[in-house]
Parts: C-alpha cells; structure tokens; sequence
C-alpha cells in the first residue's frame, strides 16, 4: 500500500507548527518579532490571530501582541510575514505577557479597533 505522505507545506498551505517561529517583518524589511501562535475559531475553522512575539532575552519576558491574521502576508523571498506597520505601531497595540487574554468578543474588537479593521466574528 502506497500512501502519499503529508507535505508540511504546499504553495497555498503551510501545517500550523511551521508558522510558528516564522519570522515578522515591517513594510521596511525589519524583522520586527516572529510568530508564537495563532489562534482558531473552533466552530469556524478561520484564524482570527497570529500572536506576535518579541521584548524579551531568550524568550523570557516577551510581550505577545495579536495580530489580525489577515494582516499578514507570506513573502516567499523571506521565509516570513511582512506586516503593513512599523513596530511602533505594534508596541503601542494591546498584548499581554504572562497570563493570556479571554479571548472572546470584546476582545477581538479591541485588536481589529486598534488596526482599523472591522471585526468579521460575531
């Protein structure tokens, strides 16, 4: 029995334990952190957020900033997201450090308000 295996990543699909570490860049090319996680809808299937990491040394005390996932864009030539913002923008964003977020309703509208996106999840 032959069985083709399952790739990690294709042209239009990546397997989620790639996309985390993967480095983000600003709209200059600045690596400006790198992916942690991102968070899924249960029901829906559809990332809501990447969580954005970087502050710390060696990984201790790191702020994690969600991002809305559609904000970021694959760039093959980087092996990366590139975000439209430069990391000022991200370090003024709402993010959490040690004990994560409810990550409900109201909280989702407090990350799309602050980029100017319409929160799409009700």
């Amino acid at each position: 029995m032959s069985e083709a295996l399952a790739t990690e990543e294709t042209d239009r699909l990546i397997a989620s334990d790639k996309v985390e570490g993967t480095s983000v860049y600003d709209r200059a090319g600045e690596k400006i952190g790198s992916v942690r996680n991102f968070m899924v809808g249960k029901r829906s299937g559809q990332v809501e957020y990447a969580v954005l990491q970087f502050g710390g040394i060696f990984g201790i005390g790191n702020e994690f900033y969600p991002i809305p996932w559609e904000m970021l864009s694959y760039h093959k030539d980087k092996h990366g997201y590139v975000v439209n913002l430069e990391k000022q923008q991200v370090e003024a964003a709402p993010r959490y450090s040690a004990e994560s977020p409810d990550f409900d309703h109201r909280y989702g509208r407090t990350i799309y308000d602050y980029y100017g996106i319409a929160y799409p999840f009700i």
